[in-house]
Formats: C-alpha cells, sequence, structure tokens
C-alpha cells in the first residue's frame, strides 16, 4: 500500500541541474526518514541523502556535500532532491526509500523497507 514515485529524472550537460522528487502515499507511520540512492553502472550502490522529516535534519555522502540539497514539502507528502553541478560520472538511477527513523538514522549502510522504482539521471560531457 504504501508507494514512493520517483519523477524529475533526464538528460543534462555536465554542469547541470535537475530537481528530484519523491511522492510518498500510503504511509501511515507517525516517523518517516526519506533517503536518496543512486546506482551508477558498475558500481555499487551508493547513498546520496537523507532527510529525518521528523524535525527536518538532512545528511549527505561526501561526494555530493555543497551540490545536492534535500528538502520536503510536507503537503504535498513529497521530498526532494536538488542536483547542482551534476559531474557525467554521476549518471545512472536514482531511488528513493523510506522507513521509520531509527535513533542511528544519518548513515546509509541501513536497510530500507519502502522504495521506488527509480528515475534516470544521465549527464553529458
Amino acid at each position: 500500500q504504501v508507494q514512493l514515485v520517483e519523477s524529475g529524472g533526464g538528460s543534462v550537460q555536465a554542469g547541470g541541474s535537475l530537481r528530484l522528487s519523491c511522492a510518498v502515499s500510503g504511509y501511515t507511520a507517525s516517523s518517516k526518514c526519506v533517503a536518496w540512492f543512486r546506482q551508477v553502472p558498475g558500481k555499487e550502490r551508493e547513498g546520496v541523502a537523507i532527510i529525518n522529516t521528523n524535525v527536518g535534519n538532512e545528511y549527505y555522502a561526501d561526494s555530493v556535500k555543497g551540490r545536492f540539497t534535500i528538502s520536503q514539502d510536507n503537503i504535498k507528502n513529497t521530498v526532494y532532491l536538488q542536483l547542482s553541478s551534476l559531474k557525467p560520472e554521476e549518471t545512472g538511477m536514482y531511488y528513493c526509500a523510506a522507513d521509520p527513523c531509527r535513533i542511528n538514522w544519518a548513515r546509509f549502510d541501513l536497510e530500507y523497507t519502502y522504495w521506488g522504482q527509480g528515475t534516470q539521471v544521465t549527464v553529458s560531457s
């Protein structure tokens, strides 16, 4: 019943920007953390950013800190990922995932229960 639907992916030149959206529905728990991951061909899945929607705190991978921004719209129940200064090596599928927040929420090696289908981001040189 819980659904996460990503949108906003596309093709952009190196240095360009995109805004990804993760629309959440059917989620009834009072606590919610939403994370963005990406799968680059030939590499392991990589955590990108997390937002603790309970308080609005953010956590980023070192590789994207300063370039990407995660945010939320509580009315729309949507989490966004603003990607700026994109690099060709960041081409891949971007996924959002959700779970109740753990006490150790600010890390990328946790398992998430709910996942979206992903949205493709292509960065050309």
